[in-house]
């Protein structure tokens, strides 16, 4: 199949295996163009480089040990609105101050007694103490990519994840993710925070607690497909990030033996899109 049958794993973002000059070129090599490639960040423009979860704290060595974790994370009181874990960028790789959108969401946050920041001492123990406080976690981009592993340690916990671009997760790990993007996440578009000034914990007030609650719950029923389990034990009924992925990449071979155009995200007749250039599926904003 002149390779349309092989795929590899590379632990870093698409884009780390794609520069033109200065960097490495892999996908860009001509004996790389048809095989799948699991990164963490895919560019959407290479074709075949598809995003799956980043890696989190947790390791389930049983099906037991993903059902008890989700009635932990379900039991957790939530004693804040909204958490926020990372630190800004170097003075000197920050963007003009008008875009950085990750500054202002973190203002926010520190502006309100309602947010929680972890900003130094990030540990496992500590991020995952915080996301399990917090019904929100802020997940603000672009930082050093779009995507950030945040997400996933905050969806683990049970933590509805925040989004300010569609590039953080929606037009990623589409394997893994609903499609339903309202189902476990809550949209507020960068431009309303950049330019309107709209109010973050206004938005996240807004919804209703059986809103929260059931996303929450879509949220914890995610847990399974975001993690890795444990390589030294196997689950027996649940699937993980690695089987789902498996699951894929079977898939699209499938459907290219059955003559389709398949890619990791768009039509194969499109030119590469300007991925992060629009904001798609606005959901949720103040008035």
């Amino acid at each position: 199949m002149w390779g349309h049958d092989h795929f590899l794993v590379a632990g870093r973002t698409g884009f780390d295996f794609l520069r033109r000059s200065g960097g490495n070129g892999l996908l860009a090599m001509p004996a790389a163009r048809n095989m799948s490639v699991l990164v963490l960040e895919s560019t959407l423009d290479h074709g075949g480089d598809y995003s799956v979860p980043y890696p989190t704290y947790f390791h389930p060595r049983s099906d037991a040990d993903v059902l008890r974790w989700q009635d932990n994370v379900r039991g957790h009181r939530r004693t804040r609105l909204m958490a926020l874990v990372g630190a800004p960028p170097p003075e000197q790789d920050a963007p003009p101050l008008d875009t950085r959108v990750r500054d202002l969401v973190m203002a926010q946050c520190k502006a309100s007694s309602a947010c929680a920041l972890l900003g130094s001492h990030i540990t496992p123990a500590n991020t995952v103490r915080l996301f399990q406080k917090a019904s929100f976690c802020l997940q603000p981009s672009p930082g050093d990519t779009w995507t950030r592993r945040s997400v996933f340690d905050a969806m683990v916990a049970g933590c509805i994840p925040v989004f300010f671009h569609a590039a953080s997760a929606y037009k990623q790990y589409r394997w893994h993710l609903p499609k339903d993007h309202l189902s476990y996440s809550v949209h507020i578009p960068d431009e309303d925070v950049r330019w309107r000034n709209v109010s973050i914990e206004a938005v996240l007030r807004s919804i209703p607690a059986a809103t929260v609650e059931r996303m929450r719950e879509e949220v914890i029923k995610l847990i399974p497909r975001v993690v890795y389990a444990d390589p030294r034990s196997r689950l027996e009924t649940i699937k993980d990030a690695f089987d789902v992925a498996i699951e894929g990449i079977l898939d699209t071979v499938a459907r290219i033996k059955n003559g389709e155009n398949v890619d990791s995200g768009r039509p194969a007749s499109e030119d590469p899109p300007n991925l992060y250039a629009s904001t798609e599926s606005v959901v949720l904003r103040s008035s």
